[in-house]
């Protein structure tokens, strides 16, 4: 059984939880150790677990990301009125071949999955969403991915997978269950023409760094529509990760990268997070810990709507344009929108029902003003591909 391979949680982390004030997060996470084994899965929300292999690093690392500083930064933290389970199944070490880690981490997940539970992976290296993604095979036949990061990490065509080109092996690899890729934060000048002309001729989602920042809650309809997050944390500016050498002068801001880390436990269809890349910093693990601590709060928070015309609990607004007709829907009690679209998946086609797609009260006004809004526009192509 794929659990057998995770490592427990080492005894200074243990031996520091004891220091702890009862409200602290170390006191209420249930944690895979020597003595005890595994924690009881039944009723858990979220387990956490590093991912320590490194060896498919674009850039060759001496070191794994040290996911203990991040767990002891983490169980420093209050607890919120949050209601969850959190468990922390400790860490899958290098196998005989990374093949081996992939494995066992997509066994993992699977089973997660499977058990209802988030996985919240801590892995040295963004290629490691490979087999997060493939876990999925046997949980849904397509699968909305959203990037947050710099880069859209394509490669070469004959590269072998890396953390830079993970994603052409996700969208080559068969069987393809990949619905839709959306990448928030890409800056210009780190990602070639042919890479940005490719995500448009794929029709998936790309948002600069600096639409995002100024304007963050761009992220969250992109966000709610996600199965996986996978966060690059090279996406944030080095000056708030402590100066890593891999990092870059402009990126989220710590204060951004948290905002979205929320958005993303707000969203009631993302069932995996990861975090990838770090450095080993003080100010990077402690960044690391409360990009956790909102995640988990946004999680807390999380109210699962489907909008229909018959709820009281939304607005219907009809808006013909020029070409179509669109259809749009205003939550009373999240004041979130939606807009339908018409789909050939088949959980709709059975149904004759149009797909929901999430969006902005921005998207509707822009409808009022005669413009197709581009997330409608391709979330179409798409479907009709």
């Amino acid at each position: 059984m794929a659990f057998d391979f995770l490592v427990p949680v080492k005894d200074k982390v243990l031996a520091m939880t004891e220091l702890l004030s009862p409200q602290a997060l170390g006191k209420n996470i249930h944690k895979h150790t020597e003595k005890k084994g595994l924690p009881v899965f039944a009723n858990a929300t979220v387990a956490l677990f590093g991912v320590l292999e490194t060896r498919n690093a674009y850039e060759k690392r001496p070191q794994p990301f040290d996911v203990d500083e991040v767990r002891i930064e983490l169980y420093r933290l209050m607890s919120g009125n949050w209601g969850l389970t959190i468990l922390d199944l400790g860490d899958v070490h290098p196998g005989e071949t990374v093949e081996d880690t992939y494995f066992v981490v997509k066994e993992i997940v699977a089973g997660l999955l499977e058990e209802k539970i988030i996985p919240l992976v801590l892995g040295s290296t963004q290629d490691v969403t490979f087999p997060t993604y493939r876990a999925f095979d046997q949980i849904t036949n397509m699968v909305n991915l959203v990037s947050v990061d710099s880069r859209f990490d394509f490669g070469e065509n004959d590269e072998l997978i890396s953390s830079q080109s993970y994603m052409s092996k996700i969208i080559t690899d068969k069987p393809n269950n990949l619905f839709n890729f959306s990448n928030l934060g890409y800056q210009s000048y780190f990602n070639a023409q042919e890479d940005i002309d490719l995500m448009d001729r794929l029709f998936f989602d790309a948002y600069r760094l600096g639409d995002i920042a100024a304007n963050i809650s761009l992220a969250e309809p992109v966000l709610r529509n996600a199965h996986i997050v996978s966060l690059d944390l090279r996406a944030i500016r080095a000056s708030e990760m402590g100066m890593g050498k891999r990092f870059s002068p402009n990126g989220f801001t710590g204060r951004e990268i948290c905002a979205i880390a929320r958005y993303a436990g707000l969203s009631d269809t993302v069932a995996l997070f990861g975090i990838y890349e770090g450095d080993n910093t003080n100010h990077g693990f402690q960044l690391v810990a409360q990009i956790i601590w909102y995640f988990l709060e946004g999680i807390s928070f999380r109210i699962q709507e489907v909008p229909t015309s018959k709820s009281e609990d939304f607005t219907k607004f009809t808006v013909p344009t020029d070409t179509e007709e669109l259809i749009f829907f205003k939550s009373h009690i999240t004041e979130r929108w939606w807009v339908e679209v018409p789909s050939i998946l088949p959980e709709h086609t059975k149904t004759n029902s149009p797909a929901l797609l999430p969006c902005t009260e921005e998207d509707y006004l822009e409808a009022c003003n005669q413009k197709i809004p581009e997330r409608w526009f391709k979330a179409y192509r798409k479907g009709f591909n």
